[in-house]
């Protein structure tokens, strides 16, 4: 998708992200052909759907085609899958219900959506497991075979809400998704079982014809995800084709929608869909190009992050190398002998993957090798909520190590930031040698929003000096390398990569001699490493805090991570509404900006909103004494911004009593 105009910024469009939980109006009706039996078509300015339904019903896929479309066509757009915890729960129970919303309009907006104005419900559990999500009036496109009796009782319906009154608050569309699927693949020699497979694609046709999206891209899709299937790939064409003529011709659909795209909200450029976890691993590539260096993954599968070591293990063309450890210490320890040898070193997990890595990252703390640590956060503890996003683990990259191990610690905001995030991640961990924690989280790593493909110019120069000789000249005159002699600017180390001549060093875990770098257990040459390495954290460079206030507001939100997005539509329709409130965001959470002590005092009030019980808050109270008032959640959701909105007018409502 390519934007060729951008007249109004981001933060300069009045209505974006103000009335998100609402259902959007039609601006008008459509009579451009004289056809009395022609569809009217109306024009929305945005809209939210849901596709929900059993966990081997594609929804993923069919949510991720309609997305995909949605891109190429123009429209700003965000997404939220949501996956079931279970690997494969029981077909047709609440907790094998899978979903995926995607909020798409024609201006900016920031997050996926309060509230679906269209649910796509493929069975009685993804009926009953979303309709409380619904607001009133909402459309609801419902699969009518799959509400058998069985299945009704297996969510504990007594009766089929289709046949009584629960739902006549909402405009409900009953569809033989399954029949007509079949019906449409007859001339295919396909069991029942095989064509009813087809019944997303079908959907998917029929919501491609309501909103008016591009076919092209998915009918290639399809032939290309299918190739050595031929068969299988013509009946899932048919399938999508008969869904939009089933809309074009039904009485029940007598209306289309249109969305135009969102040509303001972009800056010229190229644009593409991309996700959280792709933006990370393509980050990672451009890292390592920028800084001329191999990139190595030492890794272990676990949700949400494993979809990184799934895309970098496709690019060995750029000098990647992967490795799938047998368990999470053996893919760090893998990561830090990699960054011994010179390599851009980086390890992937979750929450509980990080609590197995905190003895290596503490090694290299001790080393003081550049190694980046990311981290896609989900609910805990322990296993927890493997496919649930949570905000938990900020405590934990700051302070879950034995001994004084400072790391820096930086959170991309929204899924595209994943990109520059990392970047800067690999800048200090190469400039300072140090690890460094990235810390994203599931609602990041599986969203997606449009992002524009950066130019090689526009990245950062990240190349390095290795060391290549000596450092330091005895008393008698002789050359020797000192492997802790440290750079007066950054206090960081020389990186003497293995096997050059005359630099060999001792690495390991026991306590380093200032300078030699001989194993040394005085207690004086302790406290000085210690509070060296301090050091070095407490100097790295970083921009300052930047504030959004056009209105010398006296409350301010601070945030990090990915309530990004729902904090700033939050603002926005509070300032809409009339209340002057001010907003910042921090992406470097140690350090902290320089800049945030006094920031932070020129407010009355300041609130943090956390998908955790207040640990940012509790980082700022510490080190600034200054009374934060933490705004919680940890319901495995993001915040929606509706939600947000109200907490925040009732804080300035306090604050002006």
């Amino acid at each position: 998708m390519a934007a060729s105009s951008a007249d109004t910024s981001a933060a300069d469009t009045p209505d974006a992200d103000t009335a998100e939980a609402d259902t959007p109006e039609a601006d008008t009706r459509d009579a451009d052909t004289p056809d009395a039996d022609a569809k009217d078509v109306r024009r929305l300015d945005r809209v939210v759907i849901r596709f929900a339904g059993d966990s081997g019903d594609g929804m993923q896929l069919t949510g991720d085609r309609f997305t995909s479309e949605t891109a190429s066509f123009g429209n700003d757009l965000s997404t939220l899958p949501n996956f079931p915890a279970e690997i494969r729960a029981p077909a047709g129970t609440l907790p094998g219900v899978s979903s995926f919303q995607l909020h798409f309009a024609d201006h900016d907006i920031l997050t996926p959506g309060d509230a679906p104005d269209v649910l796509v419900a493929m069975n009685p559990a993804a009926l009953k497991a979303n309709i409380g999500d619904l607001p009133r009036g909402a459309e609801i496109i419902v699969n009518t075979d799959e509400f058998t009796k069985r299945a009704l009782a297996k969510v504990g319906y007594a009766a089929s809400p289709l046949e009584d009154e629960s739902l006549e608050a909402y405009r409900v569309h009953p569809v033989p998704l399954t029949t007509l699927t079949v019906t449409a693949l007859k001339e295919f020699d396909l069991s029942r079982k095989e064509a009813e497979r087809s019944k997303n694609m079908f959907a998917l046709g029929l919501l491609s014809w309501m909103y008016h999206r591009p076919t092209e891209g998915t009918e290639k899709f399809l032939r290309s995800k299918f190739a050595k299937k031929p068969q299988i790939a013509e009946a899932n064409l048919a399938a999508f084709r008969a869904g939009w003529n089933f809309g074009e011709t039904t009485e029940d659909f007598a209306v289309s929608y249109e969305i135009a795209p969102a040509s303001s909200a972009f800056a010229p450029g190229l644009y593409r869909n991309i996700s959280g976890n792709l933006a990370l691993a393509y980050g990672l590539i451009a890292a390592s190009r920028q800084a001329d260096l191999p990139l190595f993954l030492g890794s272990y599968p676990i949700t949400p992050a494993s979809d990184i070591l799934h895309e970098l293990s496709r690019h060995k063309n750029f000098g990647v190398r992967t490795f799938q450890a047998e368990d999470e210490i053996a893919g760090i320890g893998a990561a830090l002998g990699a960054a011994f040898g010179g390599s851009l070193a980086v390890t992937t997990t979750s929450g509980p993957g990080v609590a197995l890595k905190s003895e290596t990252i503490g090694l290299a703390v001790s080393m003081e090798l550049p190694l980046v640590v990311v981290d896609i956060q989900r609910g805990g503890p322990s296993t927890g909520l493997p496919t649930k996003t949570e905000q938990a683990d900020l405590l934990q990259a700051m302070y879950g190590r034995n001994g004084e191990a400072p790391v820096p610690v930086i959170a991309p905001m929204t899924p595209g930031d994943c990109f520059d995030a990392v970047l800067e991640a690999a800048r200090i961990a190469l400039v300072y040698r140090t690890p460094v924690f990235v810390l994203s989280d599931g609602y990041l790593a599986n969203g997606s929003e449009p992002w524009r493909v950066r130019q090689l110019e526009e990245l950062p120069d990240l190349r390095v000096q290795f060391a290549t000789a000596p450092n330091h000249t005895t008393a008698d005159g002789g050359e020797e390398f000192w492997p802790y002699l440290r750079d007066p600017q950054t206090l960081a180390r020389p990186w003497a990569v293995p096997g050059t001549p005359g630099l060999e060093h001792r690495i390991g875990g026991i306590e380093k001699q200032d300078g030699t770098g001989n194993i040394s257990y005085a207690p004086a040459n302790h406290d000085l490493m210690v509070r060296t390495r301090q050091a070095k954290i407490d100097g790295i460079d970083v921009p300052d805090l930047s504030v959004d206030d056009p209105h010398d507001a006296r409350t301010l939100v601070l945030g990090w991570g990915s309530t990004y997005g729902p904090i700033t539509a939050a603002v926005r329709r509070l300032r809409a509404a009339g209340a002057s409130i001010a907003q910042a965001h921090l992406r470097h959470l140690n350090p902290f900006p320089r800049n945030l002590g006094t920031v932070l005092a020129g407010y009355d009030k300041v609130v943090v909103p956390e998908m955790n019980l207040g640990q940012l808050a509790t980082l700022i109270r510490a080190k600034y004494l200054v009374d934060a008032h933490s705004y919680n959640h940890v319901t495995g959701t993001p915040f929606t911004s509706g939600q947000l909105a109200d907490a925040l007018r009732e804080t300035l409502d306090d604050h002006h009593r």
